[in-house]
Order: C-alpha cells, then sequence, then structure tokens
C-alpha cells in the first residue's frame, strides 16, 4: 500500500511540474530584437522550441511508464491520473506542432513582423512563421507589372517601403515585368522596345524613391516565356486542366469585369498570373487585395497537383481613389491619384479637389445590376471603412510607410495615423489644415524623383523618351498575327483525334477516310495537338503517355497505310508552338478577345474545365498557323472547326484564305448497338483497338452482336466495308458447298442484300470478317516489332496502362 501511495504522489508531482512548466512556457514572452541588416549572418534560432519537444516527449515518457505500471498493477494509477497525463500529452505536441511557435525566436519573429505589417491579410499566418524560420535569408516575394506609361503613389512611394521592409527582413523581391503582356495588349502601339524602355523608366522611379535595390530582382517576362516556353505554358496548362471555370470566372475581376460579362480571353489571364507564381517560384504572393482571388487560386491549384508548400498570400491595402465613391486609383483617370511625374501644382490641384469626408455619408442608391462595375469593387477591401476618405488614406498608407516619418499639420507634429485622424474627426484638424498638409509631405516624397530625372543623365534621357512617345499617337499593327507552319502549296488538314492509350480501330478508319478525302492538288496534313491533349486531360494529363499515344497512333498508320502516309505531312503541334511560342500565344489570346467565353463553352459545354476553352482557343490558333485551304473532319468535331471558320468571318481576315470543312462519315468499331452498350465505360470487349492481338480479336468478334437480316446494327458487316472493300477490295466468304460454297463480295450493297435475304448467315460472316481485321491489325504488330520508334511508342502506352490499373486497384 505504502510503495503504491509513493507512486501516486510522485506521479501527481510529475504532472504538476509539467503543468507548471507548460504555464511558464505559455506566459514568458521573449522580448523581440531589432532586425540586422540582411547582409550579416543569420542568428541561430534559440531552443525554445526544442524545449516544448522535449518537455512533449518527457510527458509521452510519463505516460509510458504509467501505462506499463498500470499494466502490471491496475490499481497502481487512477484512471483519472492517466487522462491527466494524457491530456497534457495531447496539450504539449499540439504546441509543438504549432506553426506560430517559431516566433518564440526572437530574430524569427521580428522579421515576421515587419513583412507581416505589408499586408492587410495573410494567408496563412503560420505558414509565414514557418518559412522565416526555415528561409530567414532566402525567401522569395514577387509582384507584377504591366509597363503602361504611368505609375501612381500607391505603386511608387507605397510599394517601395513595402519592399524594403521585406527586403530588411532577409527576403528576395521578384519584380515579373509583364512586357509581354503589354505588347499582347498593344500599349505603347504593340511596340515591344518601347515597352521595355517604359519598363526602365519605372524602375528609374523607384530607384529614386529609395527601394533597395540590393536584393530586388526584374525579371523581364517577354525573355522569360520565350525562352522557357515549354516550362512556363505547359504549366499554364496544367493549371488550366485542374481548374473549373466557375473557379477561373471568380478571378475574373482583376481584368475590370465581373463574372458576367466575360471574353474568352479573360479567362487565360487568371491562369497565366497563377502559372507566374510557380514560374518564378515565389514563396509569398505580395500583390494587392484585389488580386487576391486569382492568388487564392494558386493554393486551391497546389491541393490538386499534390503540392505540399503553397505560396502565402499576402494582400497590401488598396488605396481609394481622389474622388468620391471610387474604391480605387484609376490610370486612365488622372484626377483619382497622385502619380509619381505630377508637378507640385498637379498635387495642390488634386489633393486640394480630394473628397475628404469627416462622417460617413448615405449611400446614393443601387445601381442597375447591368451597369458596368469597376474590377472587384466587391473584395477591394478587406477591412471594414465607413469613411472612405482618401486623404486620410494617404496619410496612412503614403505618409506613415515611411520608417520613422512625422506628419507636420495644423502646427502639431503626429507620429502616427491614429492620432491624425482623431484630430480630424473631432474638428481640431479641419479639412483645409489636412490637406495643405498632405500637399507638402507628398510633394516631399516626390522632390528626390524630380531631382533623379532632372540630373541623373541616364534618367533624364529615358524621361525624355517616354514623354515625346506620349505626344505621339502610337497606332499598334493590326495586321493577322499569327504562328506561320510551312507548308508547299494549298493544304488540307485531319486533325488527330484526343490522344488515347487505348486507340480503337474506329479512330484510326476514321482518320484514314479523312485523310483520303484531301482534295486532289492538297497537301495532306496530319495534326497532332499534344500540348491542347495535356490541356484537356488526355491520358489522365501524363506529357509523356500524350507524345506516346501519338506516336503510337502514327506508327499504326504508317503500317498499314504506307502509300498513303507516304504523302502526309505530320506536325505537333507544340514542336510548331516552339518555333515562336510568342507569335503563337498572341495570336490564341486575340481569338479570345474576339470571342464571347459563352460561344467557346457552347463546343462542349460538358467539359466543367478551363481547360476545354484553352484547347479551344488553341484550335482556332492552330487553324490560323496552318492557314489550311480545306479542313476534313468527323461530324462530331464540326462545331470545333466551324468555330475556327467563324473567326475568319468575324473579324475579316484578309491574308489567308478561309477554309472549307468537309466532314467525312466516321467508322464505328463498336461491338454492339448502342442502346446494348453499358452505362459509363465500356467493357474491354465492347470495341476493337490497334494493339489487340489475333486472340483477342477472335474473342471479341465471336461476342459481336450479329443478328441475321439486321443490317441496321451489324458490327461486322461495318467493320468490312471499312478494312476490306473500301477502296476496291474484296471479302470472300469461305463456305461449303451445302451451304451455298464460297463467294466474293465487291460492294457494300451486295454484302448487305445477302445478309439481310438471310443467303448470308452470321456464322459464315463471323469468321471471315475475324480474319480479315486480324490481317489488317497484323502490319501495326509487326511494326511495333521491327521499328524501334515503335517500340518505344508501345512501351509508354502500356507503362500508363498499367499505372492507371495499379491506381484504380488501389482505390479499391
Amino acid at each position: 500500500m505504502v510503495a503504491r501511495l509513493l507512486s501516486r504522489i510522485l506521479c501527481s508531482f510529475l504532472i504538476v511540474l509539467a503543468c507548471a512548466s507548460c504555464m511558464t512556457l505559455s506566459l514568458s514572452t521573449p522580448v523581440p530584437v531589432a532586425l540586422r541588416p540582411s547582409s550579416s549572418p543569420t542568428l541561430r534560432r534559440t531552443t525554445t522550441m526544442s524545449a516544448i519537444q522535449k518537455q512533449a516527449e518527457e510527458q509521452g515518457e510519463v505516460v509510458r511508464k504509467m501505462k506499463e505500471a498500470i499494466k502490471a498493477d491496475p490499481a497502481s494509477h487512477s484512471k483519472e491520473d492517466l487522462d491527466k497525463a494524457v491530456a497534457l500529452l495531447k496539450e504539449l505536441k499540439a504546441k509543438a506542432d504549432d506553426p506560430m511557435n517559431a516566433l518564440e525566436d526572437p530574430v524569427t519573429k521580428g522579421k515576421y513582423e515587419l513583412v507581416r505589417s505589408v499586408g492587410e491579410e495573410c494567408v496563412a499566418d503560420g505558414e509565414l512563421a514557418m518559412l522565416l524560420s526555415k528561409k530567414p535569408e532566402t525567401f522569395v516575394l514577387y509582384d507584377g507589372f504591366e509597363p503602361s506609361g504611368r505609375m501612381h503613389i500607391a505603386q511608387g512611394v507605397f510599394k517601395a517601403m513595402n519592399v524594403n521592409k521585406c527586403t530588411r527582413a532577409g527576403g528576395t523581391f521578384i519584380f515579373w515585368v509583364a512586357d509581354w503582356f503589354a505588347l499582347m495588349n498593344d500599349k505603347m502601339g504593340g511596340d515591344l522596345h518601347k515597352i521595355k524602355v517604359v519598363g526602365k523608366y519605372l524602375v528609374e522611379v523607384w530607384k529614386a524613391t529609395g527601394m533597395d535595390m540590393d536584393r530586388v530582382k526584374f525579371v523581364w517576362s517577354s525573355d522569360e516565356i520565350t525562352n522557357n516556353a515549354t516550362a512556363y505554358w505547359t504549366q499554364a496548362l496544367d493549371v488550366a486542366r485542374r481548374t473549373t471555370v466557375a473557379r477561373v470566372k471568380k478571378c475574373c475581376q482583376i481584368m475590370g469585369r465581373l463574372e458576367n460579362k466575360l471574353t474568352a480571353a479573360q479567362i487565360l489571364y487568371p491562369l497565366m498570373q497563377c502559372t507566374d507564381i510557380f514560374f518564378l517560384k515565389a514563396d509569398i504572393c505580395q500583390l494587392g487585395v484585389d488580386q487576391r482571388k486569382v492568388n487564392m487560386l494558386a493554393r486551391e491549384y497546389c491541393d490538386s497537383a499534390g503540392i505540399k508548400t503553397k505560396p502565402i498570400i499576402l494582400s497590401h491595402h488598396m488605396l481609394y481613389g481622389l474622388k468620391k465613391g471610387q474604391e480605387k486609383m484609376s490610370k486612365s483617370d488622372p484626377d483619382s491619384a497622385i502619380f509619381m511625374e505630377d508637378t507640385t501644382e498637379d498635387v495642390a490641384r488634386k489633393m486640394n479637389n480630394a473628397y475628404c469626408p469627416s462622417k460617413p455619408e448615405e449611400a446614393e442608391g443601387t445601381k442597375d445590376a447591368d451597369a458596368e462595375l469597376d474590377a472587384g469593387l466587391e473584395s477591394m477591401h478587406l477591412t471594414a471603412d465607413a469613411l472612405k476618405n482618401p486623404c486620410l488614406d494617404y496619410v496612412q498608407h503614403i505618409i506613415f510607410s515611411v520608417p520613422d516619418a512625422s506628419f507636420e499639420a495644423g502646427g502639431k507634429t503626429y507620429k502616427d495615423f491614429t492620432s491624425v485622424e482623431a484630430d480630424f474627426l473631432s474638428g481640431a484638424l479641419p479639412e483645409a489644415g489636412l490637406k495643405e498638409a498632405l500637399v507638402n509631405a507628398v510633394n516631399k516624397l516626390l522632390d528626390p524623383v524630380r531631382k533623379h530625372f532632372a540630373e541623373d543623365a541616364n534618367a533624364k534621357a529615358i524621361l525624355a523618351q517616354v514623354m515625346e512617345w506620349k505626344r505621339e499617337t502610337l497606332v499598334p499593327d493590326k495586321s493577322l498575327k499569327r504562328l506561320a507552319v510551312a507548308a508547299e502549296g494549298p493544304v488540307c488538314v485531319v486533325f488527330a483525334p484526343l490522344a488515347s492509350a487505348e486507340v480503337t480501330l474506329g479512330s484510326l478508319l476514321s482518320t484514314i477516310a479523312q485523310l483520303e478525302s484531301a482534295p486532289a492538288g492538297q497537301q495532306a496534313v496530319l495534326w497532332c495537338a499534344d500540348w491542347s491533349a495535356f490541356a484537356l486531360n488526355a491520358c489522365g494529363g501524363d506529357a509523356g503517355a500524350i507524345r506516346a499515344a501519338l506516336d503510337l497512333y502514327v506508327h499504326a498508320l504508317t503500317a498499314v497505310k504506307p502509300d498513303l502516309m507516304a504523302k502526309v505531312k505530320v506536325l505537333f503541334q507544340s514542336e510548331a508552338i516552339l518555333t515562336d511560342p510568342s507569335l503563337y500565344w498572341i495570336s490564341v489570346i486575340n481569338v479570345g478577345r474576339t470571342f464571347q467565353l459563352q460561344k467557346i463553352r457552347d463546343v462542349d459545354e460538358s467539359n466543367e474545365y478551363a481547360g476545354q476553352v484553352v484547347a479551344s482557343l488553341m484550335h482556332v490558333g492552330d487553324v490560323l498557323a496552318l492557314a489550311p485551304a480545306s479542313i476534313a473532319c468527323c461530324p462530331a468535331d464540326k462545331a470545333l472547326m466551324d468555330l475556327a471558320v467563324s473567326y475568319y468571318t468575324d473579324t475579316s481576315i484578309t491574308e489567308i484564305p478561309t477554309p472549307t470543312v468537309n466532314t467525312v462519315p466516321a467508322v464505328a468499331s463498336l461491338l454492339k448497338p448502342l442502346h446494348m452498350l453499358p452505362e459509363g465505360p465500356l467493357n474491354a470487349d465492347d470495341d476493337l483497338q490497334i494493339l489487340d492481338q489475333s486472340m483477342d480479336v477472335g474473342r471479341k468478334m465471336k461476342r459481336a452482336f450479329c443478328e441475321p437480316a439486321n443490317i441496321e446494327h451489324c458490327p461486322p458487316i461495318t467493320l468490312a466495308e471499312a478494312v476490306a472493300l473500301r477502296g476496291g477490295g474484296s471479302l470472300t466468304i469461305s463456305r461449303k458447298p451445302d451451304n451455298g460454297g464460297d463467294k466474293t463480295y465487291t460492294t457494300l450493297a451486295d454484302l448487305q442484300a445477302d445478309f439481310k435475304s438471310e443467303a448470308l448467315h452470321p456464322g459464315d460472316l463471323k469468321p471471315t470478317v475475324t480474319k480479315a481485321l486480324d490481317a489488317f491489325l497484323q502490319p501495326i504488330r509487326d511494326r511495333i516489332k521491327a521499328d524501334a520508334g515503335a517500340k518505344k511508342a508501345e512501351a509508354g502506352v502500356k507503362a500508363y496502362l498499367k499505372k492507371v490499373a495499379a491506381a484504380n486497384k488501389k482505390k479499391k
């Protein structure tokens, strides 16, 4: 009894001791230290985190020993004592796992507070804390800008101060200079050289504003996207294939419209902005609140793509426009903001005319639901602000964004925004005094910029060039922009079917029929749209499997129709695009600008993913690149071909001829009538495939539907016509004299007539057609054995099918 009592007392003492340690740890708050310059060596983190983990381990040992003691002697500890010990263990483990514990290191905490002060919102704070703990001097932030000619004060001063905070904390800030997008949008007359000069002008503004350039990089999108086209565009297509159209539409406020009025191109822009984040390998997206939805899309993409480390979203405040009711500044309205090149007179005029209420005003009614709305008003600001006073906004986010700033107003020196706001609302600081002080303070911030462009020779020359262009009327080149795929003479294009690891015989036969239909004098071209297939999630989005499937398809065509394929030019979409990716994608985006989103969705609205929109626009870009005289397609693809032709008529294209579209009946290799097929995926024996072996063909044909006298639904007759009778061939039925003897058919009509009259029995038809099918497929088997490329393609397809089978088995 004494031993048991002593054991319980000891256990209780350990629990109390652990609780006290935990409480002491929870209540103690380290004093943050000042951040050192980013060039100095990083301090090692303190042992606070390891101390928490150590306590958790010690408590785990206490629980383990208690359980062992109870196992040996159930009366050694009460259930209540064990439950308390376990609860403490869980509490310690939870604290050890909390990412915000990283802030118990004073250096990490200092960095965190500095970076976090930049954002009105952070998604997510714990992730930011852990990032700064794990990558204290190597974390990467990004923002992007399009060189459009003007920089307002928020982009200039506010951004410069925010960047300095981030780089002081040890980060590298990447600016994605969207000159390619400016080119695409016909800025500066669509002249890339002029656009780049404007970009350099903006960089000079930031230098003069005081942005510390030591840890800032300017990455020019025109160079990076062109030089890394495969990496960039396949990433964009991957985002598209994993994201629904409905989700992307929620991001389209960044383009200047709400969801209900969209062109197809406005689906592309968020996808590309999301791509930028991963292309630049950014840890933190440091953009405005107005970009929040597309940045959140990047985090959602990580879930779909299985990316564990998501980009952190650090969204800064959006300044109000200077006029009443302006939720944001506008470059198109010069009086809505102070711009970095404004004169002292401009600043005085704009600030004195600025909206400056001292109490909330009632809303002026509700706008018409169909009226044009500014971009993303519903998500422009995350914090409630009934006053919406742009003058106070400037004081808080421009004047006090500068380190150690003060604000002289009404004969008083203010050290913080709260005091300014309080005095203004109480009337102690009148509107005139506030505005006068703002004019002086803003001009002080702009004076170094004015001085830089007046005294620095390089900056002065750049500004002079930009101002000269501004005075000019720059007219963009409106001629047709397209990738030109080299071809000799007029072309008839056939689009290979969507890449599949399980190619049906019917698909192969349909493509052959389309190629054979090419008009005399036109070069037949087989276009293999591998990137479009990726966007449409063909082969599960496995790029290697897509290429293998298309390679195998071409090998199969060559094996069964060598003479035909000797005259056919085979082109792969990705290879053609990479000859001039910039020009190709500009043509695709121009197509998207012309078409309303719904017109693209009408082609295949059953596909809910953005990849359908992208692939459809790419198809039009492909047609423009090929400039065919004609297109041969099956009826199922007619709508997509008509979409391409409508672009010619909608935009009055004269540089290349409008193609004619010729539909060629598809060949079905299904072995049962449609009404007899199961719902959902087909059974393996319901269709013939190009990789079927002799035994597969025999087994499937034995089970094929072949009802006596039924020529409406008779797969063997359909296949006989395709592989034996078409093109002047024949089919010889071998049978005993008692059954009518051998008979050779050369026309489909004769074959159907005998079968309908039952002069030809299914038992005689099936074996003959089986042999004909097997003979048709044998050259494919032979080519795979003899040709290294065909063998490699088959191996790639089979490896993918094996992977899919394993994944399906795992799901079950």
